[in-house]
């Protein structure tokens, strides 16, 4: 059974994972950050307060949050196959994945952004710093270790939803664990997928913990 074949599967599908994880929060971050941007700049409590932008993206980022996201696969398949060709593997897991991460990074954002020290933010502004300045010169440098865990848990949520993606084909070691443990009814080999998936979880978001805190003492 554990043959090099096997081992060889393995390691294919860890690291179809990790591309998946990876490029999925790249692209959730690259939508994500301005989404949450917005939303903390806007809410009736930030620097520059607009009901409409503000109700427009808290609906649009609470109706994507609240649909599972096997359901949201579904849904998205027409425009993963516009985008990638095609709606299954790594490649067309990643489209649903940045979709479903997007909004759930904005509010990690949001949330990092209103911890920020309002005093901090209002000496900026007696200082006749502009918009543009205070975004990015005082709030997101301020909030820098608390969005930096924001990504170790961005991460962590999304390789959680590219393992579900396998029950579709997606690819990874939740599609071989779907494909040996559930359809072949070899524990096994679904025990050391979740051993694997487990592993790269406490990796991932130990690198980015021991990075904040290093960032943290800087600061201190």
């Amino acid at each position: 059974m554990w043959d090099k074949e096997m081992i060889i599967m393995l390691a294919e599908g860890t690291a179809d994972t990790l591309y998946m994880t990876l490029v999925s929060t790249l692209f959730g971050y690259i939508l994500g950050l301005p989404m949450g941007i917005l939303l903390a700049v806007t809410d009736k409590e930030g620097i520059r307060p607009n009901s409409f932008i503000y109700k427009v993206l808290d609906f649009t980022a609470n109706l994507i949050r609240s649909i599972p996201f096997l359901i949201l696969l579904i849904l998205v398949i027409p425009v993963t196959k516009a985008i990638v060709g095609k709606s299954y593997g790594p490649s067309g897991t990643v489209v649903p994945l940045v979709i479903a991460a997007a909004p759930f990074i904005a509010r990690l954002v949001e949330s990092s952004l209103k911890e920020v020290d309002h005093g901090v933010v209002e000496a900026a502004m007696s200082m006749g710093a502009g918009t543009g300045q205070i975004i990015w010169k005082v709030m997101l440098a301020e909030a820098r270790t608390s969005l930096l865990v924001g990504v170790t848990i961005a991460i962590g949520t999304i390789l959680g939803y590219s393992a579900m993606a396998g029950v579709v084909g997606g690819g990874g070691l939740g599609d071989i664990a779907i494909r040996y443990g559930y359809y072949r009814y070899e524990t096994d080999v679904m025990v050391v997928t979740i051993v694997i998936l487990v592993l790269l979880v406490q990796i991932l978001q130990g690198l980015g913990m021991l990075l904040s805190k290093k960032l943290d003492r800087r600061r201190a």
